[in-house]
């Protein structure tokens, strides 16, 4: 997934303001958060598909393909991925 660039006057804008102390951060224009706030919130459930093992038969050279860019996230997961993905776009085209 690309991300958009920026405007570059924006990113100056986030780069100072991202270099600045906490304290010196004006925050007047923000409430401050009450506990009473807070009570109700809730941390959204994550969506964890279950997975299924299956035996799959694929060509070799893709296998290593995959085995070499899969960097921090095993091989498997990533196949995973690029299938998920597909079927994403497939489903938006239809």
């Amino acid at each position: 997934m690309s991300r958009k660039a920026l405007n570059p006057e924006f990113q100056d804008q986030l780069d100072r303001l991202a270099a600045l102390p906490d304290d010196q951060i004006n925050t007047t224009d923000i409430p401050e958060a009450s506990a009473e706030a807070w009570q109700h919130a809730r941390r959204p459930g994550l969506y964890r598909p279950i997975k299924k093992p299956v035996t799959l038969r694929l060509d070799a050279d893709i296998v290593s393909w995959f085995k070499e860019h899969a960097h921090d996230r095993g091989y498997q997961t990533e196949i995973n991925r690029v299938l998920r993905r597909y079927v994403a776009e497939s489903e938006a085209r239809a």
